[in-house]
């Protein structure tokens, strides 16, 4: 099956606990890799049809690209752990109603205020359901990260059955994308750990980008000038 992301007898050598049999495991690991690659197709086409018609309203498309990924099985356990969910091999429905970012959605915008347009055109859809939001972009975090993080339940039609999923999406202007990509190298190439002084530089040039994506989106104003305010919408 094309949307399998990870076997029952390959978890099992890892997590020996789990109280059902392998076609159990099997069948909950399916379900998961289902629903949730379900879901970030629906988003995929939704945010697509909403940047394809801006696009033919205003002659402008504000989507730069999006990426999306679905979160490993062995990373899902290793947060629910973090969680302090007790045993979550053998509780998964507890894991899916706690862990909200099992699917993620990345989108990577041209300017600062078409994040607003986009969530706010999204959030709009009658059957999209708004489950959370923290908005890093005027209040980022001590890093100097900025996005806006909204969770949403999106419908997924099944064979006989619908399900409400979450999926978190991650909204960013492409200044905004490029900083936490290379501040999540430099992370990753040093297992998480900074120097001060390197944290203090990175948190400096944050600072200066977001400056330089304001001045971008004045730029565009008085080249672009043409009666559409977008982030108005």
């Amino acid at each position: 099956m094309s949307f399998r992301y990870y076997y029952a007898d390959r978890i099992r050598e890892k997590m020996p606990e789990f109280k059902g049999t392998d076609e159990e495991l099997q069948k909950s690991i399916d379900d998961i890799s289902l629903s949730y690659n379900s879901a970030i197709r629906e988003l995929e086409t939704r945010l697509g049809n909403i940047s394809d018609d801006f696009d033919k309203q205003h002659s402008y498309m504000p989507i730069h690209h999006v990426q999306s990924r679905l979160k490993s099985f062995d990373s899902l356990m290793e947060k629910a752990f973090r969680y302090g969910i007790e045993d979550p091999i053998n509780n998964l429905d507890t894991v899916k109603r706690e862990i909200l970012d099992i699917a993620g959605i990345r989108v990577v915008c041209n300017y600062e205020e078409d994040i607003s347009t986009m969530s706010k055109l999204l959030l709009s859809q009658e059957d999209i359901e708004m489950i959370r939001v923290k908005d890093y972009c005027d209040k980022p975090k001590e890093s100097g990260y900025r996005s806006l993080h909204v969770v949403v339940a999106v419908p997924v039609y099944l064979v006989n059955r619908k399900k409400m999923v979450p999926v978190e999406i991650q909204f960013q202007s492409i200044v905004m994308n490029a900083w936490a990509s290379l501040e999540h190298e430099l992370r990753y190439k040093n297992k998480g750990e900074l120097s001060q002084e390197i944290v203090d530089t990175l948190k400096a040039c944050a600072e200066d980008l977001h400056r330089i994506d304001e001045e971008m989106s004045r730029v565009r104003h008085e080249v672009l000038d043409d009666g559409n305010e977008y982030s108005e919408i």
